[in-house]
């Protein structure tokens, strides 16, 4: 398959560990696709999945019904409050009459969190990574839908943090991702957006967002954050399993 790359390039990447067999996509050249041909991509994919193992999507299908992948939603909020951390899940917002994708990179979207955690977004997601400049948000959000958990931080945030944060992303890089978020400035946050696939956007329903914000990273925040990871990596509304979601993997078309 060709590939295919953001219309407005990534910043540049600090490494992170590639797992694929063949050269990771670079985000650096032609425009994006069409949000048609990106819906049929998405379509595509996931009656692969499903021909390829329909109990194990049932599985997956309940997993997420149930809220996530294993961990305690009240464990987290536990772990959250004793790192001095606010959290909370909100129920995931698209305008009525309205589509999750705007093809826009600039357009403001009705997000209900600070970072976005869930709602409209860029036709075409993120390559896959942990990144040094601001990635735009309207294209991260298109990860969460992925079932990616985000790390952001503000422009005031030390960068001995920043190489935590990076440290953390490096544990589990698939499924994950990485941007700096200015307006948090000496702040982190973490989000991730899960739901139900067999039920994603019937009838106004598009999940749950999750967002974490805090002060600083500190060994309670790490412990918080890998309740947090182990809870909603992993299954976005759409399904989309963590090995599509690779360090270094971005959007293709045939």
């Amino acid at each position: 398959m060709a590939k295919k790359k953001p219309r407005t390039p990534p910043p540049p990447r600090v490494q992170a560990p590639q797992r694929r067999s063949g050269p990771a996509r670079k985000g650096t050249a032609a425009a994006p696709a069409a949000p048609d041909d990106l819906g049929l991509r998405h379509r595509v994919l996931l009656y692969g999945f499903a021909a390829s193992g329909f109990i194990g999507l049932i599985v997956v299908v309940l997993v997420i019904a149930l809220g996530g992948g294993g961990g305690d939603p009240k464990q987290v909020a536990v772990d959250m409050t004793a790192a001095n951390c606010s959290f909370k899940t909100v129920t995931a917002y698209v305008p009525k009459g309205q589509g999750t994708h705007v093809n826009s990179l600039t357009k403001k979207l009705p997000w209900n969190t600070d970072p976005p955690s869930n709602g409209q977004h860029y036709p075409e997601w993120a390559v896959w990574g942990f990144y040094t400049q601001p990635v735009n948000p309207r294209m991260v959000v298109h990860n969460e839908e992925h079932g990616g958990v985000i790390l952001w931080w503000g422009s005031q945030v030390p960068k001995s943090t920043v190489a935590k944060l990076l440290a953390f992303y490096n544990e589990q890089p698939d499924g994950s991702f990485g941007t700096p978020y200015p307006s948090l400035g000496s702040k982190i946050a973490i989000t991730a957006w899960t739901g139900d696939p067999s039920h994603y956007q019937q009838d106004g329903y598009y999940g749950q967002g999750h967002i974490a914000t805090c002060p600083s990273y500190t060994p309670a925040t790490k412990t918080a954050f890998e309740a947090f990871r182990k809870l909603f990596r992993g299954h976005g509304p759409e399904g989309i399993p963590l090995s599509v979601d690779e360090p270094g993997d971005g959007p293709t078309t045939q």
